[in-house]
């Protein structure tokens, strides 16, 4: 049963046709993954279903009813509810559990001025435990981990009882574990009988969750793919316009060795790692969870000793036993979950970029402001990070622009080393390519070693995938015509004998 159905939608921004006829429906108990490249349409597409935008052409049906909302508390009302992107346009930090899964109720006219205290918990706690979430409703919603602050937004759009949810890139900030959680609520929402439209572009995610692949480009529907098995290159292909190993990669390699591994023990098991990285050579690490990919960068930069094993950075002994002594030695490393790790709320871009290299833009005890913040400057036109100035606040940057802020700060300063660890988490296939771009474009003089779980990002970086599975390398490939099947299934296992460099 069809329970949204869209009929040659058009939308326009003066000249700019941003929606062109497009057709697509959602059906009850389905989820719908849509795919699509930065200025593919698909926020306009959203826009328009949770009624933000009007549309100029087509139209729209909820249960075969024209459906034509004025604002998103009409969308709302109908039915069709948004989780976006920006957790915390979800929920309220400063405000507990409870209350933030209440809030709905506590809003509706007539709900009364007073609230009591207790009857608010356990009212809390029964939405809690119907959408399976495990924690304590009196906690600050501030003080909860992302992944749970995500969970308390999903629980939220479940109170008006939607027909339709919206999750824009849900997993954008989390880790795989984390996703895993999302991934069991949204079994849950299905057999409810709830149609959702799932945005987004990492593969480990489509490849879970979906049920049926629609993808844009241009304004257009480019692809349907909805028979098992879905064809995931095919959709990759659709909407980027090109097969996904198409990539612009002028491989390098031949340069002088700058951070060898020498049997690596990354586990305590008989499985070691060892490789080398060279001058100018961007290597990507794939893996799934726990195939050692994290212990490897974690051993590198000083974070985490290995079992056995040795390294050296230019022929020289490297055994580094904190991150200061690896960024001395000139190992730097981009860590994974800014919000946690890397970004500084009360910073303003200039400040966050600039953070670990302070004393390079002082004098005896002062500051140069004017050097941090031309450096920042430089940085911010270089990444294309869009905001008004250097001195904005972190937080009033999107997520895709806050991680290049996270990028940039450690390609300020020439390194030996750069270890960037999921670099292109919460950014759209646009921004990952601006990224990508000047990582390769400023590689030379330096090893690079790109940890990430997705091998689009892979494809998209690389001169050679290095790929783990349970503490060992289980394949190498130089980028240029790779056997996706091998790949993969390297990637997935089991550990077979180490493989030769695929050329």
């Amino acid at each position: 049963m069809k329970t949204c159905e869209i009929i040659g939608l058009e939308k326009s921004f003066g000249g700019n046709h941003v929606l062109r006829g497009i057709d697509m429906h959602l059906s009850a108990g389905e989820v719908v993954v849509l795919m699509g490249a930065n200025g593919a349409g698909k926020s306009t597409l959203v826009k328009v279903l949770c009624g933000f935008h009007d549309h100029d052409g087509g139209s729209m049906q909820l249960d075969g009813v024209a459906y034509c909302p004025a604002d998103a508390a009409d969308a709302i009302s109908h039915g069709v509810v948004t989780v976006h992107q920006s957790i915390d346009d979800g929920v309220i930090p400063d405000l507990d559990v409870a209350t933030n899964l209440m809030l709905n109720q506590l809003t509706e006219p007539g709900a009364g001025l007073l609230v009591r205290d207790g009857a608010l918990r356990r009212a809390a706690q029964k939405v809690a435990d119907n959408m399976g979430l495990r924690m304590d409703v009196r906690t600050k919603v501030a003080d909860l981990s992302v992944a749970d602050r995500q969970m308390i937004a999903i629980a939220r759009a479940m109170a008006y009882d939607p027909k339709v949810l919206i999750l824009d890139e849900p997993t954008s900030s989390l880790s795989a574990s984390e996703a895993d959680r999302l991934f069991t609520l949204v079994d849950r929402l299905r057999t409810q009988g709830v149609a959702i439209l799932y945005i987004s572009h990492r593969m480990s995610d489509i490849r879970r969750i979906a049920d049926r692949i629609v993808c844009m480009r241009d304004g257009e529907i480019s692809g349907t793919f909805e028979h098992a098995p879905l064809d995931y290159s095919g959709a990759v292909t659709a909407m980027l316009g090109h097969s996904m190993t198409d990539v612009d990669i002028d491989v390098q390699h031949g340069g002088q060795p700058i951070l060898e591994i020498d049997a690596l023990s990354l586990s305590g098991s008989a499985q070691t790692v060892s490789f080398s990285a060279q001058d100018g050579e961007v290597i990507a690490i794939t893996g799934l969870l726990g195939s050692g990919k994290s212990a490897l960068a974690d051993i590198i930069f000083g974070l985490q000793s290995p079992k056995s094993g040795q390294m050296r950075i230019a022929g020289q002994p490297y055994a580094p036993q904190s991150a200061a002594q690896a960024v001395a030695a000139g190992v730097f490393m981009s860590s994974k979950d800014r919000s946690t790790n890397a970004v500084i709320p009360d910073f303003d871009i200039a400040n966050n970029m600039t953070l670990p290299f302070l004393s390079q833009f002082s004098r005896a005890t002062l500051l140069s402001t004017r050097a941090q913040r031309a450096a920042a400057q430089d940085m911010i036109a270089r990444l294309g990070i869009v905001c008004q100035s250097d001195d904005d606040g972190i937080g009033t940057l999107s997520g895709g622009n806050q991680q290049k802020v996270m990028i940039g700060r450690w390609l300020l300063k020439d390194c030996r080393v750069l270890l960037l660890d999921e670099p292109f988490q919460g950014v759209d296939i646009g921004a990952r390519r601006d990224i990508g771009a000047h990582i390769r474009a400023t590689a030379k003089g330096r090893a690079t070693l790109v940890f990430v779980a997705e091998l689009d990002e892979a494809l998209e970086i690389a001169d050679r995938i290095i790929v783990l599975n349970e503490g060992a390398i289980a394949g190498q490939h130089e980028n240029r015509g790779v056997d996706m099947e091998a790949l993969i299934a390297q990637v997935s296992g089991p550990l077979g004998a180490q493989q030769q460099v695929n050329t």
